[in-house]
């Protein structure tokens, strides 16, 4: 497997202003050091320490005290599986849904608000669409119970 095949290419993108939408739940400083095909971000922070940003759960978690630390625990159980979405991502390119530089796999409703993990509830999106809205989503219900029922509108978004 080339761990390659399951993430975005981080060149030519402005994360600054792709996670500007996140800030209310990201720190200071911090670095993107990996992006997978779903648009999930493994941060690296000041203190080494290694967090994933689930864009599609709308949390950040820490994985690991470092890079080092991260890449044994890639290899172990199912967190390879888990954090790339291999099976996902192979299901989408079998399925013909190809990516463009500037897309990831988008959630047609996300995890956050009840939408599931499957390849019938994914399509190709524009970075700056995908992290803007799910960001905004997120910021928006990051403090009701689950199982809130919301509603949400698409304004301002295309």
């Amino acid at each position: 497997m080339d761990v390659n095949d399951y993430l975005i290419d981080q060149e030519d993108k402005d994360w600054a202003d792709l996670l500007s939408s996140w800030q209310f739940l990201l720190p200071e400083s911090f670095n993107v050091w990996l992006v997978n095909r779903l648009g999930d971000i493994f941060l690296v922070f000041d203190d080494g320490s290694v967090h994933i940003l689930d864009t599609g759960r709308g949390v950040l978690e820490r994985l690991a005290d470092s890079r080092d630390h991260f890449c044994v625990l890639l290899d172990q159980d199912d967190n390879c599986s888990g954090w790339l979405m291999v099976e996902l991502v192979d299901a989408c390119v079998v399925a013909g849904m190809h990516l463009s530089p500037t897309q990831c796999y988008g959630f047609k409703v996300p995890p956050m608000l009840g939408g599931e993990y499957e390849i019938d509830n994914l399509e190709p999106t524009d970075l700056s669409v995908h992290y803007s809205l799910l960001g905004d989503i997120a910021r928006q219900t990051k403090d009701l119970p689950p199982g809130t029922k919301v509603k949400v509108s698409l304004e301002g978004h295309s």
